[in-house]
């Protein structure tokens, strides 16, 4: 949802604790075309360990959209060797947690554990990669617990219908219009054969990155890599056709009328993305604007909109830098009971005009590279966060070394470079409005749940 801080800053990782990055990370390709990451952090005797796939739900074509989700749900439904169920139960018995998570570019599970146990995580990743069960009548229940997640998440939820729709009329060729989850109508006539033909796609070896951070020697993680994965024979494949956006020639815009207390406006700028820009500043300096917009108190949206003139109740500016292709700059308000939610339009669109026209001083961008800097020193807290900004970069296609750049860049973007990209991309031309209207809420009883398990997202 828009409002979330930038993807630049929730993958961030170890560079001021522990010096350069590329000194503790160490890589190794398996002889079927896995690869193999590992990051030495010994502060814990504990251990991260994460499974990335190339595949979400921007790989889907018409039909089964979803599909991704629901097959990440049925990887702990149980393989030749491990029963449904026992692969969490195990991972518990041994004091660890684990999970898995769906999004447009890629899916992933990881345990999190002390690290003598990684022999057994990577030997239960090692298993459903290859061996996993496709029961009919398993997946008749799990995809009714899909299609309850798809109702709490998006059809009860107006915000999660704006955001739904705003995707569905911003894009015409990409494959970032369909949700994660999918549409109702391809998971009533999802099947278990198109399950079992996804899952022998795409989860190969060859299409797979381990990705392990913690306690750990990188020799005896490859060791183990190569005991579990290394026999696993590559597959043949095909990526998905390009499907290049066709260039937007003005305003779009779509109301989205549905039950709410409250209206609620999204706007997004169609934007490049690191690798996909023209020049390789134009992201950061994009970064940078979302930043100066909405980083906290000080930035300009709470201080204006919300504190200032009490316009808006909420209000908030992302911008993702990393992904498999092109994204958006988006924004998002929702009025206070006073004001309207084409005021809030208004108001933001003012701001972005400021960015179009005028140098933000040397105060706000100071601000913006010192909150990126706290923001490395935080994450290196994590083990799974640093495992992230390496699965994330790797799976969508970039180096996990951009990781190391990442400060610098943002150092050296200047008031000059941030006020080119607002006049080049945050223009009418590229841009999308969303909003909610609300309906009088409906006072029927909320439905019941499906019960079932639950996995991700």
């Amino acid at each position: 949802m828009p409002g979330f801080k930038p993807l630049i800053s929730y993958v961030t990782g170890l560079l001021l604790l522990a010096g350069s990055a590329a000194a503790a990370v160490s890589e190794h390709e398996l002889g079927n075309g896995m690869k193999v990451i590992v990051k030495v952090d010994s502060r814990a005797p504990v251990v991260v360990t994460q499974v990335w796939y190339k595949v979400g739900s921007s790989y889907e074509p018409d039909g089964i959209t979803g599909i991704s989700h629901a097959l990440e749900h049925m990887m702990f439904k149980g393989t030749r060797d491990v029963a449904p169920g026992e692969f969490s139960r195990r991972i518990a018995a041994l004091g660890g947690n684990q999970n898995a998570f769906t999004g447009r570019d890629y899916t992933a599970y990881f345990e999190t554990l002390a690290a003598e146990h990684l022999d057994t995580a990577l030997e239960l990743e090692a298993d459903r990669m290859r061996n996993l069960v496709l029961d009919a009548d398993e997946f008749a229940k799990e995809i009714e617990v899909v299609k309850e997640e798809r109702r709490l998440r998006t059809e009860d939820r107006p915000s999660g219908m704006v955001y739904e729709q705003f995707n569905a009329v911003a894009w015409r060729a990409s494959p970032y219009r369909n949700p994660v989850i999918g549409w109702m109508n391809d998971l009533d006539n999802m099947t278990i054969d198109d399950l079992a033909d996804w899952y022998r796609r795409w989860y190969a070896p060859n299409n797979a990155t381990l990705v392990v951070v913690g306690d750990v020697d990188p020799a005896e993680v490859k060791r183990l890599a190569d005991k579990y994965f290394g026999a696993f024979e590559r597959e043949d494949l095909t990526p998905p056709k390009p499907a290049a956006e066709p260039k937007q020639t003005g305003e779009t815009r779509v109301e989205v009328r549905v039950p709410a207390k409250q209206p609620y406006l999204v706007m997004g700028f169609k934007t490049p993305k690191i690798g996909w820009a023209e020049q390789e500043w134009e992201p950061y300096a994009l970064y940078v604007a979302s930043s100066v917009l909405d980083g906290g108190s000080s930035a300009r949206l709470a201080r204006k909109l919300v504190r200032g003139s009490g316009i808006a109740a909420s209000a908030g500016a992302s911008y993702g830098a990393y992904g498999r292709l092109p994204g958006m700059f988006l924004l998002d308000g929702t009025p206070t009971d006073e004001h309207s939610v084409a005021e809030v339009e208004q108001a933001l669109r003012s701001e972005v005009e400021r960015l179009r026209t005028e140098l933000i001083d040397e105060a706000e961008l100071k601000r913006v590279v010192t909150q990126a800097v706290a923001s490395k020193v935080y994450e290196a807290d994590s083990l799974f966060n640093q495992a992230m900004e390496i699965g994330v970069l790797e799976t969508v296609g970039l180096d996990w070394r951009l990781i190391e750049k990442e400060i610098d860049a943002l150092k050296a973007v200047t008031p000059e470079q941030v006020r080119d990209v607002a006049q080049r991309y945050l223009i009418n031309e590229n841009l999308t409005v969303a909003t909610l209207v609300p309906l009088p809420m409906d006072q029927k009883a909320p439905r019941a749940a499906v019960t079932g398990g639950r996995h991700g997202s």
